[in-house]
């Protein structure tokens, strides 16, 4: 069942063989099917380009003790004092580490792939939830936003824990409005055992899971009003008790933190909402402490971090909705449309509850939060399925009064969305640093927010560092042995040193170091030194790497006396020297 009303205007006629093609259900899901084709070969074709985040370490660590305590016959419980991340699900570093050994794979690129297919099926998600609210077409459209959406479809790598929660919440939300579709009547088998994986799934990777069952539970208590069926509820208690047994089995395996005792989610959600560590963020040039920061911070990175074409998709969707709004109310029809289409007015409340939700809650709230809306990642999935419906349904409206409107309006659509894929592929492997034009764009926000927080960049500052001293060993080998260097890294070391030669030791002392790698967005990168290597992306630099040996104190020699009382009297039986026979003259540092 889809709650979309109609495919193609009818009060313009359009050619015939036109309106064939644009209706017909075959070429539509032959299109659908060639875009999932092209994004997993996106995926498999780069995801080797990313580089390491700086928890990946922890977080693939946690994922071994959990599987040690499955080992021990649940008795090494390391995992539930492991830092802080006991208090996060391990679904995703479970199967991380479980497969790690089978896998052909180094292991971060393992986790990148494996990322990815969780990024991949939360397209697959917003497909299935856009098509079900706006048709196939609506789908096809929010699914390429929301690829070359850099939040999502650049961060898809890296992002090991957001990306996975958000494509387990974006199923969630799907199921929930499937449900509707059914309304008064029960759900079906196959909702049901779906909305139990997707939440059980999103518990298993965050507490924020909870999010999802009260849109869930909200839903319902539409339902029961819109329907003025006060047996509802009841009527679809036992398809949700059993969503909630396979919720809370998911939960369990993969969280089991979480259940011995059960108090330790409410344990998780108190800690999550007083979270508090020395930390600071950017927002708008101010450096602030992450427990002051301004209410309106998530709001404010969902707003600057969004595509162009999503923002207009989303004011697109805000006109259509206040014109249907006034529309009806001057008509007086609002009890009539609920009367006559009850189900597909409140299709869209767990639409509009996945995003209002979040934003309410930051505001009102004001959790402690950094990394921009990285925490909240989970919310531009539905904000893009709005957006799509927004622009779908706008071209729908502008084509019925006008061809001419309609063709400029989807000119506009085409004009934004080919700028998001330029800047998208322009920014590759870092797509997750984008900003739109509302802060100047990634140039324009350096500097003012959030850079590149992963430090991911190091992996590219690395690769330069060791093609660069490969190069200087070539040129030095006729005359000098092979001369070991020392690389310090203001970062994990794991990000650099996965990278580096066999050449090449990671130390801790930046006085004893050759050269410097860090990420411009943690500040290392004024440290003293001599450029030796940038990465940058739109003219902004991520990363840098700094030659550190001109500070090194120079070795120095006593030359043998010259008893001679004139210094600058050669030697007689000196023997001579050309500078023919000179070898290349190289400056060497300390060994």
């Amino acid at each position: 069942m889809s709650f979309n009303a109609s495919e193609f205007p009818a009060a313009v006629r359009a050619a015939p063989a036109v309106a064939r093609v644009w209706r017909s259900a075959a070429l539509t899901r032959v299109v659908s099917l060639a875009l999932f084709a092209a994004v997993a070969a996106w995926i498999v074709l780069t995801f080797r380009d990313y580089g390491i985040s700086n928890d990946e370490l922890v977080q693939h660590t946690y994922g071994q003790l959990l599987l040690a305590w499955y080992r021990s016959g649940f008795t090494d419980d390391q995992a539930f004092h492991y830092i802080n991340l006991y208090l996060y699900g391990g679904l995703f570093d479970l199967i991380a580490a479980g497969f790690e050994p089978i896998v052909p794979l180094p292991l971060y690129e393992w986790r990148h792939l494996l990322s990815a297919g969780f990024g991949f099926a939360g397209l697959i998600g917003v497909w299935k939830l856009a098509k079900l609210l706006g048709g196939e077409k609506a789908g096809i459209l929010a699914v390429l936003l929301l690829a070359f959406t850099g939040m999502y479809g650049g961060a898809m790598f890296t992002h090991t824990k957001d990306v996975p929660f958000a494509a387990a919440m974006v199923w969630s939300l799907y199921f929930t409005t499937a449900l509707v579709a059914r309304l008064p009547e029960a759900p079906g088998w196959r909702v049901s055992l779906g909305l139990g994986i997707a939440v059980g799934s999103a518990l298993g990777l965050r507490v924020g899971g909870v999010f999802a069952v009260f849109y869930l539970l909200v839903t319902i208590g539409a339902g029961m009003l819109v329907f003025r069926d006060w047996r509802l509820p009841l009527r679809v208690l036992p398809r949700l008790l059993v969503a909630g047994v396979v919720a809370f089995a998911i939960m369990a395996a993969t969280w089991p933190w979480s259940v011995l005792p059960p108090t330790n989610l409410f344990k998780a959600m108190g800690a999550f909402n007083n979270f508090a560590f020395d930390l600071s963020t950017m927002l708008n040039g101010e450096k602030l402490p992450i427990d002051q920061i301004p209410p309106t911070y998530m709001s404010e990175y969902l707003l600057i971090k969004l595509p162009e074409v999503t923002l207009f998709g989303l004011v697109a969707a805000l006109v259509m909705l206040g014109a249907t709004g006034v529309r009806l109310l001057r008509e007086r029809a609002m009890g009539e449309v609920l009367a006559l289409h009850p189900r597909r007015v409140i299709g869209f409340l767990p639409l509009a509850l996945a995003i209002a939700v979040p934003v309410v809650f930051t505001l009102a709230d004001d959790p402690p939060l950094y990394n921009g809306i990285r925490h909240f990642l989970f919310v531009i999935p539905p904000v893009t399925v709005l957006a799509a419906l927004g622009l779908t349904a706008g071209w729908r409206a502008l084509w019925s009064r006008s061809a001419v409107a309609g063709t400029g309006f989807a000119a506009v659509i085409v004009a934004l969305f080919a700028f998001n894929v330029s800047t998208f592929l322009r920014l590759h492997p870092y797509e997750y640093v984008a900003y739109n034009q509302l802060v100047g764009g990634t140039t324009g926000a350096w500097g003012r927010f959030e850079g590149d927080y992963w430090s991911t960049s190091l992996r590219e500052a690395a690769l330069d560092l060791r093609h660069g001293l490969d190069h200087e060993e070539r040129i030095a080998a006729s005359h000098a042995p092979p001369h070991r260097y020392k690389v310090a890294v203001c970062a994990e070391d794991v990000q650099a040193s996965t990278y580096l030669g066999p050449n090449v030791d990671v130390v801790e002392d930046w006085d004893a170091a050759d050269f410097l790698l860090t990420s411009t967005n943690i500040g290392c990168d004024k440290a003293g030194g001599m450029p030796y290597a940038t990465v940058s992306r739109l003219g902004v630099a991520l990363a840098t790497v700094t030659d550190l040996r001109a500070g090194h104190t120079p070795v120095r020699q006593t030359l043998p006396s010259d008893d001679d009382d004139d210094p600058f009297t050669p030697e007689p039986n000196a023997p001579a020297v050309s500078l023919r026979d000179a070898g290349p003259q190289v400056a060497k540092a300390k060994p």
